[in-house]
């Protein structure tokens, strides 16, 4: 016998017809809303009494495809810096969050020192951490003192590992310890326990704001051009100071924002995924 084929009726096909519509309405209303809201936003602007000097001033064509191939440069840099600035932060927090997650008495020095480093760097501003880094160390004059651009991005590293490492903790405190009883019941060592039941969940569980934190950071090692390398920011300094026109920061900033968009959407798709994976669990 061939299977029965199901038609909705026509009540659920009058349903899914006034969802549609209504969407479509929306989608309509946001762009017409998004549209009069531009229109009179460059109506404010560009009548400004003072709108041709700004212009002039931060928005220069010309002064733009001049300085663009060397911030260009610059940002591969500053790409390179996120990438492994990223990487490093990322596995410094959660070696700092299982240590402070450590039982017994026996480990209570390495909680204190795990804690006083994420106490303090969480509340040192990260210029400051940079200028330490990268002035004061090669102020000590040690054999195989590293560059500065090495130790502007250890900086950076140990700035954010400080923060990734309370997202990590808030991820494996929030497993009930009832898991770890009974892996530990199954024969699992602690260290095995937390290795493939805990930071598994506890990961998945922080993954929106570990990549809110990655968007953070790949402003912020736009910050390495204090410590001396060409970055895109030094770049567009060295624009602005050949020509005394602000277009050069304009364009690094425009670059900035173009290089973020890809992680944004990724972290907007892992926040909304986390969503619905709740609400449906509940």
């Amino acid at each position: 016998m061939s299977p029965e084929i199901h038609h909705p009726s026509d009540r659920q096909l009058g349903r899914i017809a006034y969802r549609r519509r209504q969407a479509i309405r929306s989608v309509l209303l946001a762009a017409l809303s998004t549209a009069v809201l531009g229109t009179l936003l460059g109506l404010l602007i560009t009548g400004a009494p003072g709108w041709e000097r700004v212009k002039q001033s931060f928005f220069d064509p010309e002064i733009a495809r001049e300085f663009l191939p060397e911030i260009l440069v610059g940002l591969w840099l500053n790409i390179r810096m996120l990438v492994v600035c990223a990487l490093c932060a990322l596995a410094l927090g959660l070696l700092t969050a299982v240590l402070r997650t450590l039982r017994g008495p026996v480990f209570f020095p390495v909680r204190a020192i795990a804690t006083i480093y994420t106490y303090s760097f969480r509340g040192l501003p990260l210029i400051i951490v940079i200028y330490l880094f990268a002035f004061g160390v090669p102020g000590l004059r040690l054999q195989g003192t590293p560059s500065v651009t090495v130790l502007g991005g250890a900086a950076i590293v140990i700035t954010y590992g400080a923060y990734l490492a309370e997202v990590f903790r808030a991820g494996i405190e929030s497993v009930h310890p009832s898991q770890i009883a009974a892996a530990r019941s199954l024969g699992l060592t602690y260290r095995q326990s937390m290795r493939h039941v805990v930071l598994p969940q506890a990961v998945r569980r922080v993954a929106p704001p570990l990549l809110n934190d990655t968007v953070a950071l790949q402003k912020d090692v736009g910050l390495i051009s204090l410590a001396g390398p060409i970055d895109a920011i030094r770049a567009a300094q060295i624009g602005v100071a050949q020509t005394a026109n602000f277009t050069p920061y304009v364009v690094a900033g425009v670059l900035f924002v173009l290089l973020a968009l890809p992680l944004i959407g990724v972290t907007d798709w892992v926040t909304l995924r986390a969503a619905r994976r709740q609400n449906a669990g509940t």
